[in-house]
């Protein structure tokens, strides 16, 4: 994922500090200041809250849209092959992530706080209406997209363009810089009313478990591209060490983009061509580690805070968008879960507190994450490969554009 470097250790700061004031000024506190400051928390945390939500609708509209003129009007048959290959990778890997949910979930000792866990006072209330609901800005982001393509309209297209330039910028100074003070705020509600000590186990293992759905997700990619291409998966696999300890350090797709070149180029089973064109392609596409992570952790949050998992029906819907979204907004600072809170609320209807924690816990293991989209990229150049040869596409003298 592409993102401010930092952006994980200013989440992980404000869950520590907001989790230890929350402690230290617990719901029954008998301080002399304690109201005062939780009236005050409570309404920044609402404040806060209400801008972000405010926001979304306009991170969908200006990541999807432009995303899907760009992707259009550059619709190669090799780019269609990869985009179709990284959206298949990422849904499976989502369905894979919803059916352990389903099976390991409901056996976790959760302690639930839908119903006992009290909410922050808000003395002060500043409503900020979203400008249109979540799922209507989705739907309007898809059709308005695909019909500036169908329609070769080149100043929509260039506006939607500009449009997310705006966006990114309001990310990158209103939403990246207040999500910590968020977070902190809402660790410090589970601190004050006694959550955090009932629920972090649970959410430490909930993190072991995603990290073994990486690798066994890796061992299908790998497994499946080697027996497709007609190589060896392992062999392109064993290169790629200073990949994934680089993504794990960075935290990021982009900074990791020179070290997983080197290594894809050291497999004699890749072609240099597919490896020139595939990596930075998938760089950007391919979030499988990223999507698993995300679909595990929201239906642990959804048993954490509104007592139930999400039904069938709904997670599946979630999971299909959830890859679309990975494909078509790629790079957003924050990562994929700050990209995909529109889904998370339109979809799942979690609250400002469930988009909070969903932000909180990915954040915790957000490098393991990237680590396995950017080894998964390798899996996914050999399917290229493997294609390139199947179809007799000659091998390029220079690498792709």
């Amino acid at each position: 994922m592409k993102k401010s470097a930092s952006l994980p250790l200013r989440l992980l700061i404000g869950v520590i500090a907001g989790a230890l004031l929350g402690l230290l000024i617990p719901q029954e506190s008998a301080l002399p200041f304690a109201e005062a400051a939780v009236n005050i928390i409570g309404t920044v945390k609402y404040i806060l809250g209400q801008i972000i939500n405010f926001c979304v609708p306009l991170i969908i509209i200006g990541f999807i849209a432009p995303s899907i003129t760009k992707l259009g009007s550059n619709a190669t048959r090799l780019l269609g092959v990869a985009i179709v290959i990284a959206y298949i990778s990422s849904v499976l890997a989502a369905f894979m992530s919803m059916g352990a949910g389903y099976a390991i979930i409901p056996h976790l000792a959760f302690a639930s706080t839908a119903e006992e866990a009290a909410s922050l006072p808000v003395p002060f209330e500043l409503a900020i209406p979203q400008i249109m609901p979540v799922m209507s800005a989705l739907v309007f982001s898809v059709l308005v997209g695909l019909a500036a393509v169908w329609t070769r309209a080149r100043t929509v297209t260039a506006v939607l363009e500009e449009f997310q330039e705006i966006v990114l910028e309001v990310v990158k100074r209103v939403i990246i810089p207040i999500l910590p003070f968020f977070i902190a705020v809402t660790f410090y509600q589970l601190g004050w009313n006694g959550s955090i000590t009932r629920q972090l186990p649970v959410f430490l293992l909930a993190i072991l478990i995603v990290m073994l759905g990486h690798y066994i997700w890796l061992a299908v990619l790998y497994g499946v591209s080697g027996a497709y291409a007609g190589r060896s998966g392992l062999e392109v696999a064993k290169h790629y060490g200073p990949a994934y300890l680089t993504a794990v350090g960075t935290m990021s797709s982009a900074a990791t983009l020179a070290v997983a070149l080197q290594c894809a180029h050291k497999s004699k089973n890749l072609r240099s061509d597919m490896v020139d064109f595939g990596i930075p392609l998938f760089a950007n596409i391919h979030l499988c580690g990223s999507v698993l992570t995300e679909v595990f952790f929201c239906m642990t949050v959804s048993q954490v805070l509104y007592g139930s998992l999400p039904s069938f029906g709904t997670m599946a819907l979630f999971c299909v968008l959830l890859a679309v979204f990975a494909i078509g907004a790629p790079g957003v600072p924050g990562g994929t879960v700050v990209a995909s809170l529109g889904l998370i609320a339109g979809v799942l209807q979690f609250d400002g507190a469930g988009q909070a924690l969903m932000l909180a816990i990915f954040a915790l293991q957000d490098s393991f994450g990237t680590a396995c989209n950017v080894t998964g990229d390798g899996a996914l150049t050999l399917i290229l490969t493997g294609y390139a040869e199947k179809h007799h596409i000659k091998q390029a003298d220079a690498p792709f554009s």
